[in-house]
């Protein structure tokens, strides 16, 4: 079977599409990189999403923390110390198991003319339970780093503002919101990346791939087993991730070019990047 001919069959079986049975024997290099590559597209599915919607649940969390009303400040400090404080490993599995309990065909809420079933039965998946727990826990790192952001913006500025009688919205839109996100982006650019690379720890908890449509660990783990070799599959997949963070730091990088075009070039060149390889 030619690679091209691989990639045709094995492309995007992770989506379900193409063969449905793998190599059991004389497994080449290519297939290897085809279906691993293939998984790929479920750890991005992940990351992309939690970053996504994470993004804007991190920002209220972080002006919740940053009010004086009890209201919205306790609340906000919880989430936060609880996601923060507690394994990813932890929480994959403490949610798998409170899914599992919920019922599969519903929960009925009662409304006051209607009775509304929210469906329960996709949450013990990977595509959606998993997806949860990942927004969850990258929305209460980023939270942090923007309330500190929050914290770091100069009072001068915003004394400045309300000189010139700006009122809170006005203010929050032009001085505080850009002034918080170009100082949090360099290290909200490490939290997304961490992030894409928890996606791997998806494999190892109790959220199942459906259909067998499995993340590249899933793949890598495969192979390894059927050639006993694992120093081919893991590779491939440290290949893929090295590649794939190489673009978010790209993406990030444009977007924080343009949060500090206003400033000059010896500035904006010391503003640098650095990996957080362990939280």
């Amino acid at each position: 079977m030619s690679c091209f001919q691989t990639l045709s069959d094995y492309g995007l079986r992770s989506l379900g599409y193409g063969e449905r049975l793998l190599p059991k024997a004389d497994i080449t290099l290519c297939e290897q990189f085809v279906l691993i590559g293939s998984g790929m597209i479920w750890n991005i599915y992940f990351a992309f999403f939690a970053l996504l919607f994470g993004f804007f649940f991190a920002i209220t969390l972080a002006l919740g923390k940053n009010s004086n009303f009890k209201l919205f400040n306790l609340p906000s400090r919880a989430f936060i110390f609880l996601f923060r404080g507690s394994p990813l490993f932890i929480q994959f599995f403490f949610a798998y198991d409170l899914f599992v309990i919920l019922p599969k065909l519903g929960v009925d809420i009662e409304l006051v003319f209607t009775t509304i079933t929210v469906e329960t039965r996709w949450l013990t998946k990977a595509w959606l339970g998993a997806l949860i727990v990942l927004f969850f826990n990258t929305s209460a790192y980023a939270a942090e780093i923007f309330y500190g952001a929050l914290r770091a913006v100069s009072s001068k500025d915003t004394e400045a503002a309300d000189s010139y009688g700006f009122s809170y919205r006005k203010k929050f839109k032009r001085i505080i919101w850009p002034t918080m996100l170009r100082l949090a982006w360099p290290s909200y650019t490490n939290e997304a990346i961490f992030l894409f690379h928890a996606t791997t720890l998806v494999f190892f908890t109790g959220f199942p791939a459906w259909r067998q449509k499995g993340d590249a660990i899933y793949y890598a783990s495969y192979f390894a087993e059927k050639t006993f070799n694992p120093f081919i599959p893991y590779p491939i997949v440290g290949f893929y991730f090295i590649l794939l963070t190489l673009i978010i730091i790209g993406i990030f990088g444009f977007i924080n070019k343009n949060l500090n075009k206003h400033l000059s070039q010896k500035d904006q060149k010391s503003l640098k990047i650095r990996l957080n390889f362990i939280r």
